[in-house]
């Protein structure tokens, strides 16, 4: 093949590569969290990083900045394992013991609450980025102290839901029924999500409240999930990443997404086509420079 021929051959090549390489969907960069019972994180988000309305989001803002709100979405460990009381110490529960998230763990009265009964209730997870796995969902046991950091032996053993969570998800969120106990007063709903296709799991705390409206002065405000315009709007400012965590090929779960919607060949036939594009225009570069003809 003349040289001139071997030139435009690998310039094409190299350039459908590049196209290919850029149809392929971008590594997911966010996974959820907890919007009923509305988990602490995500209540302070919905309230607004930058003007938060209740006393204790405004000072989590004044302690740990407005970053651990953008990233709502995030409080995990990479490497769980299902490892959690031995990686997560009394005291930092809500926190997974991450510095970043530290004022999630501040034992007070007047985290915004959701009210619930004893009986059925529909669990809500707003999930970014979906994970097959397990979650599992707790509360404190009868005569819980909220004036005190939450400990392992806080939490009742027996779960109040299980739910097995897949690669996809409904409208962008995990739905699924679990039952409260009999309890009075103020309580902490504890969530672990531990995925199977990788060591990493995700944690929150939502406060509930017992026998009445969670709007009094004495329980605090009641606690609001964030819209879909709330999220969008805050994206930009997100620092989540969980590229190499294992399991991500999925592209970020939209609110428009289903679980009755197949996941497309396209995207892998398309990569798969793309690195052989590259292949053959490294081996026509290196035919050239060898002077003999490429077979």
């Amino acid at each position: 093949m003349p040289s001139s021929r071997r030139t435009v051959t690998g310039a094409a090549a190299l350039s459908a590569a590049a196209a290919l390489v850029s149809l392929t969907p971008a590594t997911a960069s966010a996974h959820g969290a907890v919007f009923n019972p509305v988990s602490r994180v995500a209540a302070c988000y919905a309230e607004g990083p930058e003007t938060p309305k209740s006393q204790v989001c405004k000072d989590l803002v004044a302690d740990s900045g407005t970053q651990p709100l953008y990233d709502w979405n995030e409080v995990n460990i990479a490497d769980a394992a299902g490892r959690h009381q031995a990686l997560i110490p009394d005291g930092r529960l809500c926190s997974a013991n991450r510095e970043k998230y530290r004022a999630l763990d501040w034992a007070r009265t007047d985290w915004p609450a959701t009210a619930v009964a004893a009986g059925p209730f529909d669990f809500r997870f707003r999930v970014t980025a979906p994970h097959s796995g397990t979650m599992t969902v707790y509360i404190t046991k009868a005569g819980f102290d909220p004036t005190r950091p939450l400990k392992w032996s806080d939490l009742d053993p027996t779960p109040v839901a299980v739910h097995t969570t897949g690669r996809t998800a409904t409208d962008g969120y995990y739905n699924f029924t679990g039952t409260f106990p009999a309890r009075t007063g103020r309580h902490v709903v504890y969530k672990i999500w531990q995925r199977n296709d990788s060591p990493e799991a995700f944690y929150s705390c939502s406060d509930v409240t017992f026998g009445g409206t969670a709007a009094s002065t004495s329980t605090g405000s009641r606690a609001q999930a964030p819209t879909e315009a709330k999220i969008a709007a805050g994206a930009s400012l997100s620092t989540v990443s969980h590229a190499g965590h294992g399991g991500d090929e999925q592209p970020p779960a939209l609110s428009a997404d289903t679980a009755e919607a197949p996941s497309s060949p396209l995207p892998t036939a398309l990569a798969g086509a793309g690195a052989l594009a590259v292949f053959a225009t490294g081996s026509l570069l290196l035919s050239r420079r060898r002077g003999t003809p490429a077979s």
